[in-house]
Parts: C-alpha cells; structure tokens; sequence
C-alpha cells in the first residue's frame, strides 16, 4: 500500500506538519507553520503537498477528555474540511488527545527543552497523529 498523506496539528498560532515515506514506515516532522493568514497558511501547505505528491491530510482532532468535541474541536474541524475543499485533497481525522503532552514527554527524555521548542513540539505531535493514522490503516 502507498501512503500520500501529511499529518497536521492544528493550532490557533501553528499548525505542526509531519510526513512519512510512501510505505507508512518512517514519519518524521517536516515543518511548523507560524499562521499569519489563511493564504499564506494555504500556500505554504499547497507547496509542500506538491513537492510530497500528497493526496489526504491527516488532521488531529482535539477531543474533550470525556470524549466530546469542544471549542477548539469544532475549530480545527472547520479549519480542515475548508483546507481540504480548498487544497482538493481527502481528509482523516485522528483522535489527537494527549499527542503534544506525549511530544513533551518524548523531548523531556531527550533532554531537550520544551519552554522555548513550540514549533518542535507541534511537529512532534503531528507525527504522532501521523503514525496513529498509519497503524489504523495497517489493520486488517
């Protein structure tokens, strides 16, 4: 099977980016995007999925602990379906609860400082949406 997909971890001020190779072995951060405007959001992620040949954006979305869709939820949702009707692209959603605590965590055993690593940790969670896509779709 050949995956196409980037994962994203939207945020109100990032969006964290991750990639995998065309067999879904290997995810890895690819870039956080500073949002400034909508266009320049869309240009930025349009560039990348020509580059990568992408066909499906993998969007983690922020449940409630309980399981609900809260405010931000319902954000992230408006924001993807409008980027993938936009960018022309299939759309995933991914349970993401819990990934940028998990990147944190990932990066504390690292050693590496998770005060001033914002951009790193947004990536870091979008690869975990990423993988977690990734070990859906390898299940029979």
């Amino acid at each position: 099977m050949q995956y196409a997909a980037l994962g994203l971890d939207v945020g109100r001020k990032r969006i964290g980016v991750a990639g995998c190779d065309r067999l879904g072995i290997s995810v890895h951060g690819i870039t956080t995007i500073i949002r400034k405007s909508w266009d320049e959001d869309m240009a930025i992620l349009q560039s990348l999925i020509q580059e990568r040949n992408i066909d499906t954006l993998v969007v983690g979305l922020p449940y409630n602990m309980d399981g609900s869709l809260g405010f931000q939820a319902k954000q992230v949702q408006k924001f993807a379906h409008s980027a993938t009707k936009q960018l022309g692209l299939l759309l995933e959603f991914v349970d993401e609860r819990l990934t940028s605590f998990e990147a944190e965590e990932m990066m504390r055993s690292q050693g590496i400082s998770t005060r001033y690593n914002k951009e790193m940790i947004d990536r870091k969670a979008a690869a975990l949406i990423l993988q977690q896509w990734l070990a859906i779709k390898r299940q029979p």
